[in-house]
């Protein structure tokens, strides 16, 4: 508790290293800010070109069924990849001052996490476009990303700590990320999963995330109850082992950068 309200005592630096991620990560570009929107957008694209016209799935709106899955899945992704960084890249700022070293992680999920936020409003006009619409269950929707917050902040602390000691991690991470993008139905239905296999994927914590995110956007219904325990069972163990390893490691974060 102690380590926490510490970090807590440090929110402005949170606040700070978040408002400077969402400026400068596009700066110079011609777009700049735009590119929040763009990403998912262009994404969007190529993956419905893909599997709506070449590798068939066969799925009402399959674009919006896409949609609302790929937006969660990229701030799961840029949280764990910028998250395995985030050390290493304030290795600088760590030799100089004291500071929670949970503030690096931290910042980078919370401003992956802002950019969500920002692309959700995107998937709601695309609702709206598609006739899908909106329904009283998004009031869930807030829930579900607080919960995928944590585990992607988990995930972050996991890697950020792992990355200092073992450098190749973070080259390893992209072949992960890919493998788990297509072991996690967003360009598929579960439905196509071999029945032998169902298992294994529903041991993939962003199985029932993505579910959870098609169940309210997509669907117009409650997440059921295995889906929503599942990813507070999930988002819960994984949040404490990677502030438990991170805590544990983080010892001898100096001599190692």
């Amino acid at each position: 508790m102690n380590n926490l309200k510490e970090v807590y005592k440090y929110r402005e630096m949170i606040f700070n290293l978040v408002r400077k991620d969402l400026r400068t990560r596009y700066k110079g570009s011609f777009l700049g800010f735009l590119w929040t929107f763009v990403n998912p957008l262009l994404q969007l694209v190529v993956y419905t070109l893909v599997f709506s016209t070449i590798m068939r799935v066969n799925v009402d709106k399959f674009y919006i069924y896409l949609f609302v899955a790929l937006v969660p899945w990229i701030f799961f992704t840029s949280s764990i990849q910028g998250g395995a960084t985030s050390i290493l890249s304030g290795a600088d700022l760590i030799k100089k001052i004291y500071f929670p070293r949970l503030v690096l992680p931290i910042a980078v999920t919370s401003a992956a996490f802002m950019n969500m936020v920002f692309s959700m409003i995107i998937v709601f006009i695309a609702l709206i476009i598609s006739g899908i619409g909106l329904s009283w269950h998004i009031v869930y929707l807030p829930v579900i990303m607080v919960l995928e917050y944590f585990f992607a902040l988990g995930m972050a602390f996991i890697f950020s700590a792992l990355n200092v000691y073992f450098r190749d991690l973070e080259h390893i991470l992209g072949i992960v990320t890919m493998a788990w993008f297509y072991g996690t139905p967003i360009v598929y239905t579960i439905d196509m999963v071999p029945e032998q296999y169902l298992g294994f994927f529903y041991l993939n914590p962003m199985t029932h995330m993505i579910d959870a995110y098609r169940d309210i956007l997509y669907y117009h219904q409650v997440p059921d109850f295995s889906t929503l325990s599942s990813i507070v069972a999930f988002s819960i163990i994984f949040v404490v082992i990677g502030y438990v390893l991170f805590q544990k490691l983080q010892r001898h974060f100096v001599e190692e950068l």
